[in-house]
């Protein structure tokens, strides 16, 4: 099974790694991350690493493809969603939700859904020209679960251009919560139905059909310790929960509702 695989190559590659940094760390690794989160997540959190590792270079690459670790010879790729089965050694790095946002000028002029179903009579901002991301417009409860089939005057297939759409007052958006957490931080999206409670437990059960944001790498690679090396940072950088959640519920984000 693969995850037995997993915990396999982890623990083998433990001990090499060890082996591996007992001198300072050098040399070049090559970093891949979905363009949006690579933007306001990884490089920042790559930066503090290479302020601790001076000796490392990273090569990063922000791309929305999925790439073969393998013929890119890509050393660690962040991935946000659901992964498929394969032999990669994947490490959790954080939770992921979507959040339905709009701004505080298109619920004055438009009124607050009280509902998901309400959602049918306003402007949702969609994606056009691709599948679209995992969960998105899906609800608990709702239209079992299957994506509500909302509408509206703009369809874009870039998600980082819907956010700031919804920010200038177009629609309603249906965000991942990294993606969304700054403009409701703050106040230029407001949170329309209750978000959900942050995970606090510190080694969760995760279903693995759920979406979240990995960290996966070959196993066996030369360069394996210094990729270890790289996703702890990454985990510490973003913390557990995730420094993005815990600035939403520190804005009493959660707590805004229709007057």
């Amino acid at each position: 099974m693969p995850r037995a695989r997993n915990i396999l190559a982890e623990l083998a590659e433990g001990r090499s790694a060890v082996q591996e940094l007992d001198t300072e760390p050098r040399g070049l690794l090559t970093v891949t991350a979905p363009a949006a989160f690579g933007r306001l997540h990884v490089a920042p959190a790559i930066a503090s690493f290479l302020q601790r590792h001076p000796l490392i270079e990273i090569d990063l690459h922000v791309s929305d493809d999925v790439v073969d670790l393998s013929a890119r010879r890509v050393d660690v790729a962040v991935r946000a969603g659901v992964l498929p089965a394969s032999d990669l050694v994947a490490t959790h790095l954080a939770g992921m939700n979507r959040v339905v946002s709009a701004s505080p000028a298109y619920l004055e002029r438009h009124g607050w859904p009280k509902s998901p179903e309400d959602l049918l009579n306003h402007q949702c901002l969609t994606v056009n020209g691709r599948v679209p991301p995992r969960g998105w417009w899906r609800f608990q409860g709702v239209n079992d679960y299957q994506p509500l089939p909302v509408k509206g005057n703009l369809r874009c297939d870039d998600t980082d251009s819907l956010l700031h759409a919804a920010i200038a007052g177009a629609g309603i958006v249906h965000m991942a919560n990294w993606l969304a957490s700054d403009a409701i931080v703050s106040g230029q999206l407001v949170p329309v139905f209750p978000m959900l409670p942050i995970e606090r437990d510190p080694a969760p059960r995760r279903d693995p059909n759920e979406p979240a944001i990995h960290a996966v790498h070959m196993p066996g690679r030369s360069n394996q310790g210094k990729a270890q090396l790289l996703i702890r940072h990454l985990k510490e950088y973003f913390g557990s929960p995730a420094y993005w959640d815990l600035a939403m519920e520190a804005a009493g984000a959660g707590e805004r509702r229709a007057p």
